[in-house]
């Protein structure tokens, strides 16, 4: 359901390298909690809600409304959980740019230090299909440029990543939950955040089901029957095609296609696998599969999120040092006298969550949408914290 928008702009510039710190030790106090009390499954849940994530993001000092919150606590997650995340058996690989790239080789020098249950090859996969669905099989505009890969001692993984459209300077970000997937290419995706939408040609979702078919059988044809086809297209009149992920070349698109030839994939899945092919030979066998069987795929957009809330630049006001020191030298505490059987702070950190739910009755909308009024109620008495 979209329930608003919020603007996340490309911002320039960087975080501060005081507020990084910052940034690190609030971040990771607040997992320690989380893992504390629920366990690092727990995290990954959270992690995969964009509202959560965009949540941290605020309350750690960072701006509501600029796409850099997505690097930046990721950033500040991996950090700030070197050492502690492996001890709870919580994990995390990746990044942006050539740190994304080394995502597989950080995974396996983890599993390599530190117990892990199952098979680190699964890891890599989903690591891998994640970035090739967003990048190949969701066809919107917005190039990956960031991935981000969480994973627990058990096997349980979640992937952050994000994607960027210089033209429209806008950023679109995509979150997975592992537990939740049944199928690669079927709806795979937890959410998709973005306030801009635009033609998308998402060949994961319900609707291209038996688009997905007809690509992965078209795929197993020989290059020349394709190109046959893609040719006569080409020379159509009144053929008007999207204009982001156009066609490539001939020579190009031949190469791709004896490539998924050669592989003669089984599923979609695994000619989303295939090396070579990337959004531009999906795109052309979606054509081919148009003209030739008369399956028009569907161009809808996926995103279904949005968020509010901020900080770094002075909205709505300045970060503070000493008050976000102090917040998480509370959590820390906290934290270390309930592993020392003394749970007197975190629950009282819990009471006073529970009373703030129960006492702000305006919820946290997005900025477009009006507040709902505050109704008279009875004086609510705050919990004592310590």
């Amino acid at each position: 359901m979209r329930t608003g928008t919020a603007n996340l702009p490309l911002h320039g510039g960087k975080c501060p390298a005081w507020l990084f710190q910052h940034m690190k030790a609030l971040s990771a106090a607040i997992i320690e909690v989380i893992v504390e009390d629920f366990g690092t499954d727990e995290v990954l849940r959270r992690l995969s809600d964009p509202y959560w994530f965009q949540a941290l993001g605020c309350v750690i000092g960072f701006d509501w409304h600029s796409s850099g919150v997505t690097t930046t606590v990721c950033g500040a997650l991996k950090e700030g959980l070197a050492e502690i995340g492996p001890q709870a058996g919580l994990f995390l690989a990746g990044g942006k740019g050539r740190t994304a790239r080394r995502t597989p080789q950080e995974i396996t020098e983890l599993a390599d230090r530190y117990p892990i249950q199952g098979r680190v090859e699964d890891l890599i996969y989903a690591s891998r299909m994640a970035a090739k669905v967003d990048s190949s099989a969701v066809q919107d505009g917005y190039q990956i440029y960031h991935h981000f890969f969480v994973f627990t001692q058990s096997g349980n993984w979640a992937v952050i990543q994000q994607g960027m459209n210089e033209e429209l300077r806008q950023a679109r970000r995509y979150h997975w939950l592992g537990s939740q997937v049944t199928d690669f290419t079927a709806e795979p995706q937890n959410a998709i955040c973005c306030d801009s939408i635009t033609e998308t040609l998402n060949l994961v979702s319900h609707e291209n089901e038996l688009v997905r078919s007809i690509s992965t059988h078209l795929a197993c044809q020989t290059p020349d029957q394709l190109l046959k086809e893609w040719s006569a297209i080409q020379s159509a009149a009144n053929l008007s095609l999207p204009r982001q992920h156009s066609i490539p070349r001939t020579s190009y698109l031949q190469r791709s296609l004896q490539a998924a030839y050669e592989q003669q994939p089984q599923n979609f899945a695994a000619l989303l696998e295939t090396s070579g092919v990337g959004p531009s030979t999906l795109r052309a066998l979606c054509l081919v599969a148009e003209v030739a069987y008369g399956v028009k795929p569907s161009y809808t957009d996926p995103v279904r999120y949005s968020f509010a809330h901020g900080g770094k630049d002075g909205f709505p006001f300045p970060v503070r040092e000493e008050d976000i020191s102090n917040s998480y030298t509370v959590l820390r505490r906290a934290v270390k006298k309930a592993r020392l059987g003394n749970r007197e702070q975190l629950n009282a950190l819990q009471n006073l969550a529970r009373w703030h739910a129960e006492a702000v009755t305006t919820p946290a909308t997005p900025v477009c949408q009006a507040p709902s009024p505050i109704p008279a109620s009875p004086v609510l008495r705050q919990p004592t914290l310590f």
